[in-house]
């Protein structure tokens, strides 16, 4: 009996110690899967937050080009080169011009950029000081600034554009070259402007004056058309009825206001014009202009995006204050 007894005994213990292994594992287990549970929902959070990081990283930089207007083909062609720069480097990109040159519709595009949510603007300035206070207001709002063509009045990351001064001293040379290989030496010599503040024609203007100082040729007072065709030529026409010799568009249509009234005149007075549009090069070609000076807006554009993205980036721009070049067009050098 007593070894019956010590038997039952024994069995007891053995049970108990086989239940008390068996319940630490359920409890080890579920404590492992809450873990991971825990491990996985903050995995999946951190996911969420790395998404979120890389969808910011990935958001493409806006640049929006605002030029003096939309008629002219110089800012077609400043368009295009902006245009092939955005898509090679990812980013947004929008033209914004005014539908003529007015100081009031410029300061009002680029308001329109700082609202649209604009990185950067690369500009033309049609009033150096008109455009100034929008411009600072832009920047203010960190937006970058970048030039072509021509500069206001406050600092920039960048400009791109043509020497204008001695693009005009080249005009002018050309012209005082025809006007002494047919023999004159004096006369009257008319200018067609745009307007006496944009930055880039006041030093064409200049570069050309320069270039008869010293002569007998008389410079007449500048007349400003707005480079608007019709009124350039109505200008033009009122020069040669004073028995000008020779005169000098500034700009794509004040070139083309002069041609179109040399042509009318049936020749007689020599003109020099400012930008390659297929009116100018045809005006050209019929010998109403004897030249005009090339510029290369596809550049300015193109090297006016590829800065402003440098600019957003923080990189270093390697060139500041770049002449994007300009060549002299003839009849001869036309196919």
């Amino acid at each position: 009996m007593k070894k019956l007894l010590a038997f039952v005994l024994s069995m007891i213990m053995v049970m108990a110690l086989l239940a008390g292994c068996s319940s630490d594992k359920p409890k080890e287990a579920a404590s492992t899967k809450e873990g991971t549970t825990k491990e996985n929902s903050n995995k999946k959070e951190d996911t969420k937050k790395d998404t979120g990081k890389k969808e910011d990283t990935s958001k493409k930089h806006k640049v929006i080009l605002i030029t003096m207007d939309s008629i002219d083909q110089h800012w077609v062609n400043v368009d295009k080169g902006a245009q092939k720069a955005a898509d090679e480097l990812g980013a947004e990109y929008k033209w914004m011009a005014p539908d003529k040159k007015d100081d009031a519709q410029q300061i009002e595009r680029v308001n329109n950029a700082v609202a649209d949510g604009a990185d950067a603007i690369v500009i033309a300035a049609n009033g150096p000081d008109a455009i100034t206070a929008a411009l600072d207001e832009a920047k203010t709002a960190g937006i970058k600034i970048v030039y072509v063509d021509s500069p206001a009045n406050t600092e920039a990351c960048a400009t791109f554009s043509t020497n204008n001064k001695a693009a005009g001293k080249t005009a002018g040379g050309v012209l005082l070259d025809e006007l002494k290989a047919k023999g004159i030496s004096e006369g009257k010599i008319g200018i067609v402007n745009v307007n006496p503040s944009t930055d880039s024609v006041v030093q064409r203007e200049a570069g050309f004056r320069e270039a008869f100082e010293g002569t007998n040729f008389e410079i007449l007072e500048t007349q400003y058309g707005e480079g608007d065709v019709a009124k350039s030529q109505e200008i033009a026409d009122n020069y040669i009825t004073q028995g000008i010799v020779g005169i000098f568009g500034t700009n794509e249509g004040g070139s083309v206001g002069v041609g179109n009234a040399i042509k009318g005149a049936g020749g007689g007075v020599v003109g020099v014009g400012f930008d390659k549009s297929n009116a100018n090069v045809s005006l050209v070609k019929d010998g109403s202009l004897l030249a005009i000076m090339a510029q290369n807006p596809d550049v300015m554009g193109y090297e006016g995006v590829k800065a402003a993205i440098q600019a957003i980036n923080g990189e270093e721009i390697p060139e500041k204050d770049v002449d994007t070049g300009v060549s002299v067009i003839t009849k001869d050098a036309l196919p």
